[in-house]
């Protein structure tokens, strides 16, 4: 699979993310934010860090680089479309998601493992997963997902709802870890599966998650 990890000014896991995809087999290719055309790629990652200095809100910036315009337009082809953590943020300042991510209900910044739920186990990101818990890290300052009611509902009622915390690190919605557009090629999380990918120096429950993809 042809994959796009998109360099925002401030990603700082991009890197990260490559090596994961790479490790997985991907054909994986840094492309600049400042790009207009990714017809060539399968899937599309925006990984984390602080785009643009996170100014404004987390992703305000980062939404009116040219690079977006391409996203949208590979999304509605239904390609796939992966933002974490800051890619999150991205894609719900873009409207290619729903909902916003907020300053965490405690603020401060969180760097931890978080135990994640796994709600929608058929998902194009969950297919490959044999259990129903897993263990991911998280590095968050405004990390907690929020939406109003008609739309926590939707999310609910259409399985959208892709992960959720076990215990609730930042006050999000629900618990809400990571959801996915009402097709299902479009997704977003706070907690960072690239970074979960070797159990000899964290956690390998990251790798599922990329295999998903790959068996879409």
């Amino acid at each position: 699979m042809r994959a796009a990890v998109i360099q925002f000014p401030g990603s700082n896991c991009d890197l990260d993310l490559m090596n994961a995809l790479k490790e997985l087999k991907f054909e994986a290719t840094l492309v600049s934010h400042e790009a207009t055309d990714l017809s060539e790629f399968d899937a599309i990652f925006i990984p984390g860090g602080f785009s643009f200095g996170d100014y404004l809100r987390s992703g305000a910036v980062a939404r009116f680089s040219p690079i977006i315009a391409a996203i949208k337009k590979a999304a509605a082809a239904g390609k796939l479309v992966v933002g974490i953590c800051n890619g999150f943020q991205i894609l719900t300042e873009a409207g290619l998601l729903p909902g916003q991510l907020m300053m965490n209900e405690h603020p401060g910044f969180i760097c931890d493992e978080a135990d994640l739920e796994i709600v929608n186990p058929d998902s194009r990101f969950t297919n490959q997963y044999q259990k129903q818990f897993i263990t991911i890290p998280v590095a968050h300052g405004e990390g907690r997902y929020v939406a109003d009611a008609t739309t926590i509902a939707a999310l609910d009622k259409n399985h959208q709802i892709i992960f959720k915390y076990r215990k609730n690190i930042n006050g999000s919605i629900n618990n809400i870890a990571g959801i996915s557009n009402k097709v299902g090629n479009v997704f977003g999380m706070m907690p960072h599966p690239e970074r979960a990918i070797e159990a000899m120096i964290s956690s390998d429950d990251g790798r599922a998650f990329f295999t998903s993809i790959l068996n879409k």
